[in-house]
Parts: C-alpha cells; sequence; structure tokens
C-alpha cells in the first residue's frame, strides 16, 4: 500500500504542475500576439501530453494490480525470498539468471498462459531488465485480457 499512497502523491504534485503549466500556456495565448500564442499552444500541448501519459500510466498499473491479485489469491505469485542478495537488496545476478531461466522454461511449456507472462515479466525485473518486463508484463495483461 505504500508505494501506490507515494504514487497518489506524485501523481497529484504532478496534476498541479500540470494545471499551472496550461494557466501559463492560456495566458500566452490569451495575449493575442502572433508568437506568445504560438508560444502558448505549443506549451498547452505539454499539460495534454502528461495527463495522457498519467492516464495510461495508472490504467496500466490497475491491470498489473489486478494480475497480482489473482495470481496471488491462486498461489502462484513468485517468491525471491530465499535468492541470495546483494548489499544493496538486489538478488544477486547469477541466482537472478538461474531464476529466470526457471521461468523461461515454464513460458516455453505453456506459452499462453499469462501467469507464466507474469512469472518471467518478474524475473526479467529482478534481473534488472525493466524494458522487457514492461514488455513482458503488457503480453501478460492481453493474454489475461483475452482468455475464457
Amino acid at each position: 500500500m505504500r508505494a501506490r499512497n507515494v504514487a497518489l502523491v506524485m501523481t497529484a504534485a504532478l496534476l498541479v504542475y500540470l494545471v499551472i503549466l496550461a494557466d501559463r500556456a492560456i495566458l500566452l495565448i490569451a495575449t493575442g500576439e502572433a508568437l506568445p500564442v504560438l508560444l502558448g499552444i505549443g506549451v498547452l500541448l505539454l499539460p495534454l501530453l502528461g495527463i495522457w501519459i498519467v492516464v495510461a500510466t495508472w490504467r496500466s498499473g490497475t491491470k498489473i494490480q489486478r494480475l497480482s491479485r489473482r495470481l496471488d489469491d491462486e498461489g502462484g505469485l513468485p517468491d525471491t525470498s530465499d535468492l541470495p542478495r546483494m548489499p544493496s537488496g538486489r538478488v544477486d545476478r547469477k541466482a537472478a539468471d538461474t531464476w529466470f531461466d526457471q521461468r523461461h522454461a515454464e513460458l516455453e511449456a505453456e506459452p499462453e498462459d499469462w501467469r507464466t507472462w507474469y512469472r518471467l515479466a518478474y524475473a526479467y525485473d529482478i534481473a534488472g531488465d525493466r524494458k522487457r518486463a514492461r514488455e513482458t508484463m503488457r503480453k501478460a495483461v492481453e493474454l489475461e485480457a483475452n482468455a475464457p
């Protein structure tokens, strides 16, 4: 719950910033002069883009949280508590690679199961490959949404 509260506070702060930015854009547009109006239109695009990013991020997070709860209810949530850790708290690289290989083998055995994609995304995350973790988690969400 703590991470969600931090995300809510950060989202609220971002929304305040976007409102202030939109206000400045409207003031520039209201001048009626060509250059400030063009600049104001450009500045107004930033809050619109920001709102789109916030909505997309929250939608994605909500879907992933739903999968996490469902997998936890089924008793299939990944457990890495027994893996050796570095002093920083991150999972030891060699252990993360071994754990990843196991999750990848599970995926090859059941490529259409969203649960194996979820666990593989988690394996990418502990291995430090956040980009692939996000891509793989999107696939898990897609498979779960299309499951009968």
